[in-house]
Order: C-alpha cells, then structure tokens, then sequence
C-alpha cells in the first residue's frame, strides 16, 4: 500500500470519527428540541435523503474532475452543517443543518474511490478491509470524544465534530495528492452527473444486483440503527452515557475484525460466503435482541452481531469494486453510497412509524422487523450470486 492509500485511510478515520461522535446524540438531541420519536426519525432521514440525492452526483463529478475537489467540498459542507446544528436554537435550524451536511456529504464514496485508484484487484479486498478498519477506528475513538463533549453540552457534540471534520479538510488540501488518472468525458447535461444513472445504474453488469442487495442491506440495518437507541433508553433504562459505551463497543469489535478478521477468513473463505455468513448472523441477532428484555443478556447479543456486522459493507464494497470498470469507479461506488443513503432515510421512518412511547413493547418490534428482513435479504444474496461473483482483472 502506497503513500496515497494511507492518507487516505487517515481521512476515512477523521470523517469517520466526525460522524461517529454525533451518531449517540441526535436522538437524545432531537428530543431537547421537542421532537417526538417520529419526529427524530425524520432527523435522521432528512440527511439521508440529502444524501442520497447528492452522493451519485458528487461521484460523478469526482470522475470528471478529479477525487481531492469534491471531497473537499464534501468535507466543508460537513464543517459549516455541524457548525449551524451545534448552535441551534430551532428544531427547524437543526433539520437544515442535518439538510446541509447531507447534501454535501459525498465523503465516504470519494474516499472509496480512491482506495480504488490506488489498489489493484489483487489486493483491493484488503485495502477495503484497511479502509474499513480506519473507520473502525473513528468508531472506537468517537463515541469517546463524544462522551467528553456531552459534559458540556449536547450541543457542543456538534462543534466537536465539526472541528474533527476540519482537520480532515487540511489533510486533505494539503497532504492528498490527486488519484484520478483518466478523468471521465465532459457530459452533455446535468443528467450526465449522476441523476439519471441512479436508474441506469441497476443496469451496470454485475454491479447492479450488487446495488441492489446493498439497498436492501442498508433498510434493514438502518431499521435497528434508530430502534436500538430508543429501546436501550425506554425498554432498558439506560441514559445518554451508557448509550455511547455501546456504541464504543460496536467500534473496538468493528476494528478487531476489519483489521484481523478480514484477512483470516479471506484465506479460508471466498468473499461472497463471507457476506453470506455475516448476513445470517445480523439477522439472527436483530431477532434475538428483544426477547429477553435483560441489559446483560441484550450487550452479548449486540457483542455477537457487531463482530460480523462490521464485515458486511467491506465486502460488499470489495465486491462492487472488483465488478466496476476502471473509469467507472467512482460512479459505481457513488452510486453504492447514494443507495445506502436512501436506505437510510427509509429505515428510521419505518422504525418511527412502529414505535408508541405510551406501549414500551413496540419498541421491540423494529428490530424483529429487521432481522425477518434481513433473512429475506439473505435468500436474495444467495440465488443471485452467480449475477455478481467476481471475475479477478
């Protein structure tokens, strides 16, 4: 791994640890605002489908002009969003800010890019593996900072990560070297950036399914995203602190399998039975995690499913890496992460819609949802493997 892939994975673990300080306070955030709980589901949409409606665009123009500008924009929008959200007064200041950064937020998928730049199809499925442990990392260390900043204020969660995102902004204008070695035609129109590929995008060979699948793997995470913070809350009493321990112990088990874990199974296993068997064990923890309502026996379940949990998008992101033409990289992987991004604005609300703060026992049912869904998912992955196993360039 050269100079350019390990700066990159120094950004991944900035933007990551950006997003992950503010990921155990929105809810509770939302909440200082008025919101009900279907109301902070929308929090949570609204910069979901920003994104979604962003990210495909800000790939296509990564392929046109190049990686480092638009993640550099991608990276002040975020700046200037947390900037706005962490000084709030408003429930409706605080939607526009979650609008901003969303919009804007093409951070992860130009990043993807460029590990496919700078990897060959060799060793992409263990620079995938590194990139996704360097997230890990932020993982690891953001709810940490985000514990130290709740001791002042919720709100200053924001400006904390606002400032984290910064930094990566300097790296980025000032330690990243362009990637992009044949940039893409000039479009004809504004089609040509990406908003008319979401749908000829399904079309891609071998990438398409993948998009697909990825869609419907993101819903159903994104289901148990939202409905764990409030049944951790409301079902088994917990608070803000212990809230944020939880997500510090989806991080340290993220990197100990991104990091180890990876390069284990992928010398016993191929990659699609790799997604395959961590697939299965998400979707039996999602239903296992509400049956007893015990906050011991609800953390070993959560421990079980973050150790596989955290091997799905890498493979998944390997997997379309390796299906994608060269000068099409960063379109597919935008793509990719335009989809989760739409994943992520439907999950919340169909949690939001199942839950009643007045009946405790809904609370639970997202994640049976979830985990019914995802064995669904699973079935899908499985019939139509032979539409997107990789051929090795």
């Amino acid at each position: 791994m050269n100079q350019k892939f390990w700066i990159t994975a120094l950004i991944a673990f900035i933007n990551s640890l950006s997003l992950t300080i503010l990921i155990p306070i929105i809810y509770l955030y939302g909440k200082r605002f008025g919101l009900s709980d279907f109301q902070t589901s929308l929090l949570f949409s609204i910069y979901s489908v920003a994104q979604f409606l962003a990210t495909p665009v800000i790939g296509k123009l990564s392929d046109r002009f190049g990686r480092k500008p638009l993640l550099i924009i991608s990276l002040a929008g975020t700046v200037i969003a947390n900037l706005i959200a962490g000084t709030a007064t408003t429930a409706v200041v605080l939607f526009l800010a979650r609008f901003l950064d969303g919009i804007t937020g093409g951070n992860a998928s130009v990043a993807q890019a460029i590990i496919s730049d700078v990897t060959t199809s060799e060793n992409r499925a263990r620079g995938f593996g590194i990139y996704g442990a360097a997230s890990g990392l932020g993982f690891v260390l953001g709810p940490v900072t985000s514990l130290l900043a709740q001791q002042i204020s919720l709100g200053m969660a924001f400006l904390v990560s606002g400032a984290v995102a910064f930094v990566g902004l300097l790296v980025t204008i000032f330690l990243l070297p362009e990637t992009l070695q044949n940039k893409a035609d000039k479009a004809r129109n504004i089609f040509d950036l990406g908003l008319g590929n979401l749908i000829r995008g399904l079309a891609i060979p071998k990438v398409g399914i993948l998009l697909v699948i990825n869609f419907f793997i993101g819903t159903t995470f994104t289901i148990f995203t939202y409905a764990f913070q409030p049944y951790f809350i409301n079902v088994l009493g917990q608070n803000s602190q212990s809230l944020t321990l939880m997500f510090l112990v989806f991080g340290v088990l993220g990197v100990i399998m991104q990091t180890w874990g990876v390069s284990i199974l992928n010398q016993k296993f191929n990659i699609v039975n790799i997604l395959f068997f961590s697939l299965f064990i998400r979707s039996l923890s999602f239903i296992l995690m509400p049956i007893w309502e015990n906050i011991i026996y609800f953390v070993g379940v959560v421990i079980l499913f973050s150790l596989f949990n955290s091997l799905v998008q890498p493979t998944i992101n390997t997997l379309i890496s390796l299906n994608a033409k060269a000068q099409e990289q960063g379109t597919a992987l935008g793509l990719n992460a335009s989809y989760l991004s739409i994943s992520n604005g439907i999950g919340p609300i169909i949690a939001g819609t199942l839950i009643h703060q007045s009946h405790p026992i809904t609370y639970g049912y997202p994640l049976y949802l979830a985990g019914i869904l995802t064995f669904l998912v699973l079935f899908l992955a499985v019939v139509s493997r032979q539409s997107y196993v990789p051929q090795l360039k």
